[in-house]
């Protein structure tokens, strides 16, 4: 199946204001790039239709079955995903076509009056809904009083100008995207909180089979994004086979002693934050899976599948 040169491409979306507005950016990008006139298709996924927490849904791809089926059954051309939302696993007849130059991938924090992470009060109420910033903020040792939230952005958002939680912590990117940073009270370093793999990247995939358009949407990839999510999602499938813990990766390019070379930081840790296993390691741009391989079996030497079952960590106070 392939699609004619001269109609417009069918670009299916989650119907969220994050999903419209990302696929928009790549609706934009094709058009100015490619030449071809898009139209949005918008597709209901399962992770949409419910409100349970997404750990209760048994894996991932929760947000991107509904979109592939749409892609294979021919009612959308390509469609657009968070990077971070992609099982690691190939679909058959699916073709990751094109990663685009990433967002910035850090998480941020909305808080209620201007505040910090560490200027909010001990006991102060944190929403999120990830199982990996619910570790890494318990770790920080701050006191937090953690809630498990789900929803769209200003549904987050308004919880905290609502004062049902004092803060929440969410992805960098979808807030840039919406143009809504300026609500942002505080961006986390990296050593703070390591972000999902893949976070603040963009995903498009078409039919495999549609090899002109294959062909043509790898003129919006960006080697640099690829490389660098590559890496981090070579990591979670390696960890994924023998390590259900919470998960952080983040790699970059970054100019070496030789040249360009790739720096990836991994860290996996128990569910109350109490225990972690974090490595590092660098290696060539073109040996990303290799890189992110090594440094998730070093983890799982070191330990790492064994954090989900570690009885939590009783802190000592003075």
């Amino acid at each position: 199946m392939s699609t004619s040169p001269s109609a417009p491409l069918r670009l299916g979306t989650r119907a969220s204001a994050l999903a419209t507005t990302q696929s928009g950016l790549v609706a934009d990008l094709v058009r100015d790039r490619l030449g071809r006139e898009v139209e949005l298709v918008e597709v209901s996924t399962e992770g949409d239709r419910s409100a349970a927490p997404l750990a209760s849904f048994g894996g991932t791809g929760v947000f991107v079955s509904a979109l592939r089926d749409a892609l294979l059954e021919g009612r959308v051309d390509l469609a657009v995903h968070s990077l971070k939302d992609l099982p690691t696993t190939p679909a058959d007849g699916i073709a990751l076509a094109a990663i685009p130059v990433r967002e910035d991938p850090r998480d941020v924090v909305v808080a209620r009056d201007g505040l910090t992470l560490g200027e909010l009060p001990a006991g102060s109420r944190v929403g999120t809904g990830s199982p990996r910033r619910v570790s890494q903020l318990a770790a920080l040792g701050l006191g937090l009083d953690l809630h498990a939230i789900r929803g769209n952005v200003d549904t987050r958002i308004r919880k905290v100008r609502d004062r049902e939680v004092d803060a929440v912590v969410l992805a960098r990117a979808g807030l840039a995207r919406l143009g809504r940073l300026d609500e942002v009270t505080e961006v986390l370093d990296p050593l703070q909180m390591l972000p999902a793999p893949g976070q603040g990247a963009l995903a498009i995939e078409c039919r495999s089979g549609d090899t002109d358009l294959v062909a043509a949407l790898a003129a919006l990839d960006d080697p640099a994004t690829r490389a660098a999510v590559t890496a981090e999602r070579a990591v979670l499938s390696t960890l994924e086979a023998g390590c259900s813990a919470p998960l952080g990766a983040l790699a970059e390019v970054v100019e070496g002693q030789d040249g360009e070379e790739l720096w990836l930081r991994a860290v996996a840790l128990s569910e109350d934050g109490g225990l972690s296993v974090r490595r590092s390691a660098s290696g060539a741009v073109g040996e990303a899976v290799r890189l992110g391989t090594r440094l998730a079996s070093d983890m799982l030497a070191e330990g790492a599948a064994d954090l989900m079952e570690a009885p939590p960590v009783r802190k000592q106070h003075a």
